[in-house]
């Protein structure tokens, strides 16, 4: 298999204390019928010597075995590996995605679309009159504008959150219990019930806040299910662009939902200002729920539950393979049946690491010691906070009503669909980006830029902008220039998010934890981002009423710690297969070597130079 790692040691005939060979150590024992693979190394400059098939063993301990052994482990490259022992047909090269499962993966990432369209639809609702007269009342309106109490808009915006952290913890459990793909159209199904509360709500902020939660559920476990979803389907060589693609949804959710509300608050006396955005969410969730209809089933959930045949099936139409007799079997390509072989293992690994657990308590594995599973969780669930701690969020939710406040030159709807525009068009580029320039250096360069915008902010903000409720005749033109210049490092500020501490944090999910823990650790992830973005939602508009554009030196003194962070704590991942992101960490590489280490052993390799194929 082209992308799989394999570990072994230095020579073929190379025993365990059992008597076990290196692979068939780490590996579980498998059905006779399923041959257990051996590979035997040599030094770089040597020929490779020919892969020997081994019985499966007994049962020993995985665990002593590895740790007493894994000082002699060393990589050998797929171009040293004799495919043609894999029982499948021959093929010149691994098979590709094709383009249909492409699109059917980044369909998924339409939860992605829903968030984000949430976060600009509410956003705008704050400054609509008849969105105020509905959920406040006449004295809510001035000269100036209408604004609800801070704190009726902090449990508004906040309610939402509370729904994606429970959504974010529950869709572990559904989706092992009942599949990815049913899973997938549950939570849409709940977006939708929540959808239908809020469009139905006349002037019941508590049943709008109800709706709020309900879509949060969805919006939440979707969150979650993406980046599963495509680390279980997505070849390793698209996966950093296909997560990529799901904070592009989220951006582009923001910049509609932006556009739609800036046409729709013409209408200045009419409930259709707030109830066309709000409404369309509808839409999205019929477009989003037909989607989820023409996903085929995760291969490892159909491999987990025995279903060998619809498995293959299912790898075969997304990879264009077409299954041939192989010994009297359907199979496909040598290829795609090692990544099958690899598949099972997995889950054998899986059910022994688990064995004995309840599912409440298999949660504590993602904190073992064991290739330091525990810092995988931890740095998992950290980036997702500082991703919630940029300040991104403070811009979309609450910018509008700032700059109402700071006698900014901009209308506050403009201010936002321009803001919106900079974020899209700037995860395009980051599309390509991740990929070439990898994943630390992309959120290093963030990290400072953005420190550095968010302290220009605060101090241009609180010390040069017109003071709240100075008449447009009286503004200066150094406080107009001043204005612009806040604007200008905001607009800047959300370049470098969408850039790099967007996608970067969902990235790191997918691509960074071994089968048996991958679905749990990504919803504790989750569950982090959405604890955090609602405790943002919660007090940020409370704290900025306080002190204004000060705020924003919270969010840039976080963001100086998240350069360390990630300086210290978070190993380059990029071009790796899962197995060779586990072998990473069990080798105890310090992250800021990482890039170095995956060079030196050829990792950083495309596909095809990796993979030399012995007919």
């Amino acid at each position: 298999m082209a992308d799989l790692m394999k570990l072994t040691t230095s020579s073929a005939s190379a025993k365990s204390p059992s008597g076990r060979s290196i692979l068939q150590s780490i590996y579980p024992p498998h059905p006779s019928h399923i041959p257990t693979l051996s590979w035997s190394t040599t030094c770089p400059h040597q020929l490779p010597r020919t892969p020997t098939m081994q019985e499966s063993p007994s049962n020993s301990s995985h665990e002593d075995v590895y740790k007493s052994e894994k000082n002699d482990l060393k990589i050998v490259h797929a171009g040293e590996v004799d495919i043609n022992q894999v029982q499948g047909f021959d093929a010149p090269a691994p098979s590709k995605m094709t383009r249909r499962a492409q699109v059917l993966a980044l369909a998924i990432c339409t939860g992605g679309f829903l968030f984000g369209y949430d976060i600009g639809v509410i956003s705008g609702c704050f400054i609509m009159k008849p969105f105020v007269l509905a959920f406040g009342d006449p004295s809510d309106c001035g000269p100036d504008g209408c604004a609800l109490p801070d704190s009726r808009t902090s449990l508004i915006n906040s309610s939402l959150s509370i729904g994606t952290f429970v959504g974010a913890l529950l869709q572990a459990p559904v989706s092992d219990f009942f599949g990815r793909k049913p899973s997938m159209i549950t939570w849409a199904s709940a977006f939708m019930v929540g959808a239908i509360i809020q469009t139905s709500t006349i002037s019941s902020w508590v049943q709008f806040c109800v709706g709020r939660a309900f879509a949060g559920l969805g919006v939440g476990a979707l969150s979650g299910l993406c980046p599963l979803y495509l680390g279980e389907t997505a070849p390793k060589h698209i996966r950093g662009a296909m997560v990529t693609g799901y904070q592009l949804l989220i951006i582009f959710g923001i910049f509609i939902s932006y556009g739609i509300s800036w046409a729709t608050q013409n209408f200045k006396t009419s409930d259709a200002a707030w109830k066309i955005p709000v409404g369309l969410q509808l839409l999205w969730g019929i477009v989003m729920l037909s989607l989820m209809f023409f996903l085929p089933e995760s291969p490892r959930y159909c491999l987990k539950n025995g279903e060998v045949v619809r498995a293959r099936k299912i790898m075969a139409s997304m990879r264009d393979v077409e299954l041939q007799d192989v010994n009297g079997e359907m199979r496909g390509d040598k290829w795609m049946e090692a990544e099958l072989l690899e598949m099972k293992q997995g889950i054998d690994e899986e059910n022994r690491i688990f064995a004995g657990h309840s599912y409440l308590g298999s949660y504590l594995v993602c904190f073992s010691s064991k290739n330091q599973m525990w810092k995988r969780t931890v740095n998992g669930m950290m980036l997702q906070t500082l991703q919630q701690l940029n300040g991104q969020n403070f811009y979309y939710y609450y910018l509008p009503l700032l700059s109402s406040t700071l006698a900014l030159p901009l209308d506050p709807f403009q201010i936002q669909f321009i803001l919106g525009s900079a974020s899209l068009l700037a995860t395009v580029p980051a599309l390509i980006a991740i990929e070439k320039l990898g994943r630390r250096p992309l959120l290093l360069i963030g990290a400072s830029c953005e420190a550095a915008c968010a302290f220009i902010v605060a101090f241009v903000g609180h010390y040069k902008t017109a003071p709240k409720d100075t008449p447009a005749d009286m503004i200066t033109a150094s406080q107009h220039q001043a204005g612009a210049v806040f604007i200008s490092f905001a607009i800047i500020h959300l370049i470098f998010y969408s850039c790099c501490f967007g996608p970067g944090p969902w990235l790191y999910l997918s691509e960074s934890f071994n089968a048996p823990t991958r679905a749990k650790a990504i919803s504790l992830g989750s569950a982090s981002n959405w604890l955090w973005n609602f405790l943002l939602s919660y007090f940020s508009n409370k704290i900025a009423t306080q002190y204004g554009p000060f705020i924003m030196l919270i969010f840039g003194s976080i963001l100086v710690f998240a350069w360390f962070y990630v300086y210290f704590m978070i190993p380059e991942t990029k071009g790796l297969a899962l197995e060779d992101v586990e072998y990473l960490y069990s080798q105890n590489i310090a992250p800021w070597k990482t890039p170095r280490w995956i060079k030196e052993h050829g990792l950083n390799k495309s596909i095809e130079d990796r993979a030399t194929v012995k007919v």
